[in-house]
């Protein structure tokens, strides 16, 4: 099993760039495909971004393409999301997920990943 618990949330005003983290347990998280995905009041869980177990394959909603970075620390259990040109569209509960997946495969929908956080507010202001 993995658990994992995000931070870097906040309040952000439009234009800025926050960090998230998501630090994950277990000693196979190397082994693990990562995903970030968001939820806004009202709305349907979203993908935002996914990486691979060994991090060489990434993937992003069209949405963020360009503005936010996926990466991963397999040495420090760590995937994060780093979030630039913040738009108040992108206010919402960030949430990171696992999925036993070692290969390259995209995986983009909520329902293939087993784990997830507990997620971490993002408020972005105009």
């Amino acid at each position: 099993q993995v658990q994992l618990v995000e931070s870097g949330g906040g309040l952000m005003q439009a234009g800025g760039s926050l960090r998230l983290s998501c630090a994950a347990s277990g000693r196979t998280f190397s082994r693990y495909t990562m995903g970030w995905f968001r939820q806004a009041p009202g709305k349907e869980r979203e993908f935002v971004a996914f990486i691979s177990a060994t991090g060489g394959s990434t993937s992003y909603a069209d949405s963020v393409k360009g503005r936010f970075t996926i990466s991963r620390d397999n040495a420090k259990n760590t995937v994060y999301l780093q979030m630039n040109s913040l738009k108040p569209e992108d206010t919402a509960v960030y949430y990171c997920a696992a999925a036993w997946a070692p290969g390259s495969i995209v995986i983009s929908t909520a329902t293939e990943y087993a784990y997830w956080g507990q997620g971490t507010q993002v408020t972005v202001s105009s």
